[in-house]
């Protein structure tokens, strides 16, 4: 077997569970806004500088993030990068507290150059994530001597994205490029409205919805020297936003306690429920030589300006309100990020100077509008994440650039979810504002097969 169907293999087994969605890799309750927690873009070689990718342009490095980037693919050499992370969850909300570990496969992506000036990319990796499991405490209800009530919240779904993109330097110093991309999954969210007496009916909503959809994404790049030794690299992107025209769907059930059998059922149907929103995205990375490289980013998604499913005058989902398709129930997301890399010597004979050490960081707020109380607050989700990491050459040759690489990051990430619980449906006092805080100890490794497929061998 060559060196070559080994590697397709491996790609093989690594991105069949990615399809399969065998493992979410996320268990939070914040993930039941929108389409989940919105996955991060990033790929090994960048994921320890705080995701910043608009201006990185580099022959050995897959850059989904900006399309642009496909064009700088070395003649020779064909691609393979494939990346997963570990990582430990904190969740604190007043006095809960909770702690899981999990796993994900974070993408796979192979890129070769197809004609002078002109790189390939394939790339398949999450979108969102959707995985919680909760409960409320129970509550006595007015004018019902002992008789109380609790709620039990579960999610599960997610979307995936698959992309084929192409560049082109069509003049030394301006690249462009395009994303292509199919995105699919899906989506179950449920509540369960129990009761302590088994003579009363119990309440069960289920949300869902199957995606599926096509994706654009524009990207450009413009590099210029400022010396003999440094350069500037400026890059943009722009997704473009369009309706998803897929059916969102409410089913009500009652059930009868005491026998578990289902007295009544009913399903509301959405049609074309959901839209994508515009996003936009420019940076900033500055090379010196082979050695420093430091980027900025920043990033713009306009969700507040889709529509999204949503139940009209809500209130701990009671049975008021309908169904209905909405537009302004989810936040505009921005990001700005910012990382550097450094590497001794690159061309060198020790090992630790050949090495890339790299740091960054990046600040969000977040999409999700947990505000379901209908109380105007000003207070937003938000999230901030610090990172380290290093770039490792597996085998022992001189030139790093050409050889396979191990890309190791460690990464510190925290949100503060500011809510207001509603007691109101018991017959309870005002909402009262609470904070759901999440705190995530991260391990990414990203594993960059280079091969030179396209080498032209001369026999003497």
């Amino acid at each position: 077997m060559t060196k070559v169907q080994k590697i397709l293999i491996l790609f093989a087994l690594i991105i069949t569970p990615l399809l399969a969605h065998a493992q979410n890799g996320v268990n939070s309750p914040y993930s039941r806004y929108g389409f989940g927690l919105l996955s991060d873009r990033s790929m090994g070689f960048n994921r320890a500088m705080g995701g910043v990718a608009q201006g990185f342009r580099n022959g050995q490095e897959i850059n989904t993030a900006n399309p642009a980037s496909y064009s700088s693919a070395d003649s020779l050499t064909a691609l393979f990068d494939l990346g997963m992370t570990v990582q430990n969850g904190n969740y604190s909300m007043g006095k809960q507290k909770q702690n899981i570990k999990n796993s994900s496969f974070d993408y796979a992506a192979y890129s070769f150059r197809a004609t002078r000036g002109v790189g390939i990319a394939f790339a398949l990796m999450p979108y969102s994530k959707i995985k919680y499991s909760f409960a409320s405490d129970p509550q006595v209800l007015q004018n019902n001597a002992g008789l109380t009530s609790s709620y039990s919240y579960t999610g599960d779904g997610g979307l995936r994205q698959v992309m084929l993109g192409a560049g082109w330097q069509f003049i030394k110093p301006l690249s462009i490029g395009l994303n292509v991309g199919y995105l699919w999954g899906e989506y179950e969210h449920n509540m369960t409205m129990s009761y302590s007496s088994t003579s009363a009916y119990s309440i069960k909503r289920t949300y869902s919805a199957n995606i599926s959809t096509f994706t654009l994404e524009g990207g450009i790049q413009y590099s210029v020297n400022l010396s003999k030794k440094d350069r500037l690299t400026l890059g943009a992107t722009g997704v473009l936003g369009h309706k998803v025209h897929n059916n969102a769907y409410r089913t009500t059930s009652t059930t009868n306690t005491s026998s578990s059998t289902v007295e009544a059922s009913a399903v509301d149907t959405l049609k074309n429920a959901f839209q994508l929103p515009h996003c936009i995205s420019v940076g900033a990375t500055y090379y010196l030589e082979n050695k420093l490289r430091v980027g900025i980013d920043f990033e713009l998604q306009r969700w507040s300006r889709v529509q999204f499913p949503v139940v009209e005058n809500y209130e701990q989902q009671k049975s008021t309100g309908n169904y209905t398709p909405t537009y302004k129930v989810l936040n505009d997301r921005i990001k700005i990020a910012a990382g550097a890399e450094y590497r001794p010597d690159a061309l060198g004979r020790s090992f630790f100077k050949r090495l890339a050490y790299k740091m960054g960081g990046y600040y969000s707020r977040s999409y999700a509008n947990v505000n379901e109380s209908g109380i105007v607050t000003s207070k937003k989700p938000t999230e901030f994440g610090l990172s380290a990491g290093v770039t490792i050459p597996i085998q022992n040759r001189n030139l790093f650039y050409s050889s396979p690489k191990i890309n190791v990051t460690f990464s510190w990430v925290h949100t503060n979810i500011p809510y207001y619980l509603n007691s109101s449906l018991n017959g309870g006092s005002t909402p009262t504002l609470n904070t759901l805080k999440e705190n995530y100890l991260r391990l990414s490794v990203g594993l960059t097969l280079s091969e030179r497929w396209f080498y032209k061998w001369k026999v003497q």
